[in-house]
């Protein structure tokens, strides 16, 4: 089975081929220099770059696969969550290809398509798994017992997400846009111990996650020190989010009884944070998997390989699919 997928969630425009091999195509355009002087995604800007880009991105996916349109079997695209008007141009376009190819159409869930990054890499990956999703608008742990199309909520952030804190801490440090990497690149010279900045809501059996303290206390501290090395604070802060993320992530597995631990999103590609978490699954005898840095962002593909598994579950969509901006499990 051949499925095309497109991603146009937030601010990368991205078309891909998969099938059960494996990755035919998988072409991305990002935006981040477009949004970079906001120091944020702009909605309606991002909303237009992905109508102006997306018969490009689609061309060059079909080229670079080396098919016949006609192969494909199934459109994929991402219906939620995300920004309703980015989300609408990639709906349109699939809807339109689904008619003229005369093709199933499967709307994918966002959140799912980051878990099914690693899919990509592990095939023979099956639940029961705990994820561990880290990206600039979720943070949550999701508990896959059988389907690996389902997943339960079993902890999420109740405030800020991981990669918004990364991105709000990074602009009180002025190190520019998008956070995560600019925190991650600073932290590498800095001292992670010379600051000591909370780790919220650490009780056994909570398994929610909470930011805005963290945020509040950089800011605090700023304020108090304006001089304080940017290099400590950013290797602080991060230190902070790990330690919380991967306690967080070995509690659940323990409560749970989990043996195998995926780490997903776009936060995943924070090489302390993966470092951390692979140390602590080693000590506990856990698998863990995790996709390569390129698959942790945005992606095409990923939503694709999810769509083959709904795909093979009759899980399809019809014309009335709708963008739903605020979608969860």
């Amino acid at each position: 089975m051949k499925v095309l997928g497109i991603e146009t969630s937030c601010d990368e425009t991205s078309v891909a081929i998969v099938d059960e091999e494996g990755i035919l195509s998988n072409v991305v355009s990002s935006q981040v220099k477009v949004h970079e002087p906001f120091g944020g995604v702009v909605p309606e800007v991002a909303a237009r770059h992905h109508l102006r880009n997306l018969p490009q991105i689609f061309q060059k996916a079909v080229e670079d696969a080396g098919i016949d349109l006609r192969d494909i079997d199934v459109v994929a695209v991402t219906h939620g969550p995300g920004l309703i008007g980015a989300l609408m141009v990639g709906i349109s376009f699939a809807k339109g290809l689904s008619l003229a190819l005369k093709k199933p159409l499967v709307g994918v869930n966002h959140l799912l398509g980051h878990v099914y990054a690693v899919k990509l890499n592990f095939p023979q990956l099956e639940p029961p798994y705990l994820a561990l999703l880290v990206s600039g608008g979720h943070t949550e742990l999701l508990l896959f017992k059988e389907d690996p199309t389902r997943a339960e909520v079993v902890g999420r952030t109740v405030d800020d997400a991981a990669g918004e804190a990364f991105d709000k801490v990074a602009r009180l440090l002025g190190l520019g846009y998008p956070g995560g990497p600019a925190i991650e690149r600073t932290a590498r010279s800095g001292d992670p111990h010379r600051y000591h900045f909370p780790r919220a809501m650490l009780e056994r059996g909570n398994l929610n996650f909470s930011f805005s303290g963290l945020k509040t206390a950089v800011l605090y501290l700023l304020r108090s020190e304006p001089d304080a090395n940017r290099s400590d604070v950013a290797a602080s802060f991060q230190e902070a989010v790990v330690d919380v993320l991967v306690w967080k992530t070995m509690h659940a597995a323990e409560l749970m009884g989990m043996k195998k631990v995926l780490l997903v999103g776009g936060v995943a590609a924070n090489s302390r944070l993966r470092e951390k978490l692979a140390e602590e699954c080693s000590k506990r005898n856990l698998e863990l998997h995790v996709p390569p840095v390129e698959l942790c962002m945005d992606n095409a593909a990923m939503i694709a390989r999810a769509g083959l598994d709904l795909a093979r579950r009759g899980k399809f969509s019809d014309l009335s699919l709708n963008a739903v901006p605020y979608l969860s499990f």
